[in-house]
């Protein structure tokens, strides 16, 4: 791509996406060839607002190893630099992206920190359904004292670590406050945790609000934490079936536990995609 202007280095290609709010950067480091070493950094730099493109968290799609199960592979990086294992929302935009450069076919598997996801994208449309790694140690009816009062809490790993907090009203909840009180608590230490606050709207519906680890900060969606609330809900008794999980951002996730899932679907759009200049950005190719 050329616009005829000065740059002030080399450019790498990349794709711009958003799951229910949920934002990334995607790079097909085939092309790219940004070495491991380097991804922390260079997601710092590229999620940046206004300073880089501004996202979420930064995917590297690779092709998998030989003798991989997996289709692809994926490098994943949390705004901050922390590489994480895995990220529901995040998923749901790899897969689609991967069918769209024809790294994957419609129905496959990707590699990740927290093992295979199975994916499939429903071509000619923005849905993409993932089939999330196993729910695990699953705790309920927790308590930390936190900011001078007691806060009921459960807990489950839907491939990172979430803390599930349910009130009867989230609208005036201050998630910023609250969650990252409970993510830097001792009782998680030293990895910390995602914290979702959640609202039962019925047995078929949930309203949740995340502060997502690794981002710092209320996200408008997340696709573990939504997978995370629907497994405590469900324990709970207070939703079943496949559950809509009503996002800070508006949207809407369909999660089913069980089954064979649990499932995560929901759209994944591709918004744009372009060159960066990787000396704006601070960055140089190693």
């Amino acid at each position: 791509m050329d616009f005829g202007m000065p740059g002030t280095g080399r450019t790498i290609p990349f794709f711009k996406m958003q799951g229910c709010g949920n934002d990334f950067a995607l790079i097909d480091n085939r092309q790219a060839r940004v070495p491991v070493v380097a991804m922390a950094e260079w997601a710092t730099k590229v999620c940046r607002k206004a300073f880089g493109v501004g996202a979420d968290g930064l995917i590297f799609l690779e092709e998998a190893p030989a003798g991989s199960t997996a289709d692809y592979i994926w490098h994943f990086y949390n705004a901050d630099g922390s590489r994480a294992e895995m990220c529901g929302n995040g998923a749901r935009c790899a897969a689609r992206l991967a069918f769209l450069i024809g790294l994957a076919p419609a129905v496959h598997v990707l590699g990740t920190d927290a093992g295979d996801i199975q994916a499939e994208v429903s071509p000619g449309t923005n849905q993409v359904r993932v089939r999330l790694t196993t729910p695990k140690g699953l705790l309920l009816g927790m308590e930390l004292e936190v900011e001078g009062m007691t806060v009921p809490f459960h807990f489950v790993d839907t491939g990172v670590p979430h803390a599930v907090v349910v009130r009867e009203d989230v609208a005036d909840l201050d998630v910023a406050g609250l969650g990252r009180a409970m993510r830097y608590h001792e009782e998680f230490a030293p990895a910390g945790t995602n914290v979702n606050f959640i609202q039962v709207e019925g047995h078929g519906r949930l309203r949740l609000r995340t502060y997502e680890r690794g981002v710092e900060a209320e996200t408008y969606a997340c696709g573990t934490g939504a997978v995370a609330s629907v497994v405590v809900a469900g324990a709970l008794g207070l939703v079943g079936g496949e559950v809509e999980v009503v996002t800070s951002g508006g949207e809407v996730l369909g999660v089913r536990v069980g089954e064979g899932g649990p499932f995560l679907r929901g759209a994944a759009e591709l918004m744009f995609w372009g060159d960066m200049d990787l000396g704006a950005m601070g960055l140089s190719h190693p």
